[in-house]
């Protein structure tokens, strides 16, 4: 049963459908397996079962292995504290302790959460990665309000789900990758400064020596503005923040 959560991920090397490369220094990754996570955990008060931990290549977060009552097996994102035969279950009216999810509305203040979805029955989306967490800060009408891992406030609907806890893995922040070779197997390619190249290749390109960009503000490799504010318009989302993560 854990063989079909699995599956072979293609290689892009940061080309669309017409092979041209729309994402530069991608390409070379070592091939891997693509698991299948259960960011929905929509298998409601259905007790399961942690049955082991594994190592994820595509993610910060180590992943945890479930096995419901009912056979299924499905993986999710393995919290600090959840530990191996520990039983979790998701639903409205479930205990808060780590490894369950539950709607925000139903999380009391000061809770540690992860996997917060932004939109009902779309999945988690945010805090999602190594270390993360949110936190449940103030409850408004329909509305609860999350400090992100970013400390930007935002309203989400409290019949949105969240699992309850911190992400493990938080010193994953802190390794080195040791050497050139490292990169290339996680499919990341060389990035050459645009000052070290020709003028025909990049606008910052060309002088003697060791030289600055030689213009006002630093632009892209196709000539647009690389420094300052680049967005024109407004999220629609914007307006459900409280605090932005910039004062």
């Amino acid at each position: 049963m854990t063989r079909r959560l699995k599956k072979i991920l293609q290689k892009h090397s940061g080309r669309n459908s017409y092979g041209q490369v729309t994402v530069r220094h991608q390409g070379g990754r070592s091939k891997r397996y693509y698991r299948i996570i259960d960011f929905k955990r929509d298998k409601y008060n259905i007790e399961g079962k942690v049955m082991g931990f594994e190592y994820d290549p595509n993610r910060a977060a180590e992943l945890a292995l479930i096995q419901y009552a009912d056979g299924e097996k499905r993986y999710i994102i393995r919290p600090v504290g959840l530990n191996l035969n520990d039983k979790i279950v998701a639903g409205e009216d479930v205990e808060i302790k780590i490894g369950n999810a539950l709607p925000l509305m139903k999380i009391a203040l000061g809770t540690v959460v992860h996997n917060v979805e932004l939109t009902r029955g779309k999945g988690a989306q945010i805090a999602r990665s190594a270390g993360d967490q949110a936190f449940v800060t103030a409850k408004e009408e329909e509305y609860v309000h999350i400090k992100m891992p970013s400390g930007e406030i935002r309203k989400i609907l409290g019949k949105n789900y969240a699992t309850i806890g911190q992400i493990g893995n938080a010193e994953w922040k802190d390794r080195i990758l040791g050497k050139a070779g490292a990169s290339r197997h996680l499919g990341i390619r060389p990035s050459v400064r645009g000052v070290a190249m020709n003028p025909r290749s990049h606008p910052h390109g060309g002088g003697e020596g060791r030289s600055g960009i030689g213009m006002s503000t630093p632009k892209t490799y196709t000539g647009r503005h690389a420094l300052g504010k680049t967005r024109k318009h407004k999220k629609y989302s914007d307006k459900y923040i409280v605090q932005k993560r910039k004062k």
